[in-house]
């Protein structure tokens, strides 16, 4: 009678979590399953709705979190997956600026954002191709505010920076949406 109560009740996250170092595909797929949103939310957000590199993101954060789990508990969980996210995303971001489509270059093609935004005329599309469009100190904290739901302190302690700069970067990415949306502010 005990063992079917414990056997029913649903894992903590540190066991959870010791399960999938240990190798248990069940516990894998949970931990996947109960996460697998957040990391493709933050993911599509910070790369202004692209889907394809969103999918891309959020495979390379599980393989590397399901292949090497080096959460630590220093912090909750999600904290620590909102982190590798960021870095997985901030990465990629990097690996993109390197190489420059020339056609792009000298305005033969249009981007994905661009294109997106031709392809529709919803008001929410191209408010997320303009977040996309920030500069990622400004981004991150509108995607991880609005997206995720993160509050202030839990957005500093993921971008390992203070809550005045939290703060600060916010205002000034509303600002600046606010100054490239000013175009919608009937629609809205």
């Amino acid at each position: 009678m005990e063992l079917h109560a414990t056997m029913t009740e649903k894992r903590t996250s540190p066991e959870l979590l010791d399960a999938c170092r240990r190798g248990d595909r069940d516990a894998m797929r949970e931990v996947y399953e109960q996460n697998q949103r957040r990391v493709f939310s933050v993911a599509m957000n910070y790369f202004g709705g692209n889907r394809d590199l969103a999918e891309d993101i959020t495979q390379k954060v599980f393989l590397k979190l399901l292949m090497k789990m080096e959460f630590d508990g220093r912090s909750e969980f999600t904290t620590w997956l909102y982190r590798v996210t960021v870095n997985a995303c901030t990465d990629e971001a990097r690996k993109m600026t390197r190489f420059v489509d020339i056609k792009e270059f000298f305005g033969l093609g249009g981007g994905a954002v661009q294109q997106l935004m031709a392809e529709s005329g919803e008001v929410s599309e191209k408010v997320q191709a303009e977040i996309g469009k920030l500069k990622p100190k400004y981004r991150l904290p509108i995607v991880l505010k609005y997206s995720e739901g993160l509050s202030y302190n839990e957005i500093a302690e993921v971008l390992a920076v203070s809550i005045g700069t939290v703060s600060s970067r916010l205002n000034r990415g509303h600002k600046m949406l606010a100054s490239r949306l000013e175009h919608l502010r009937g629609v809205l």
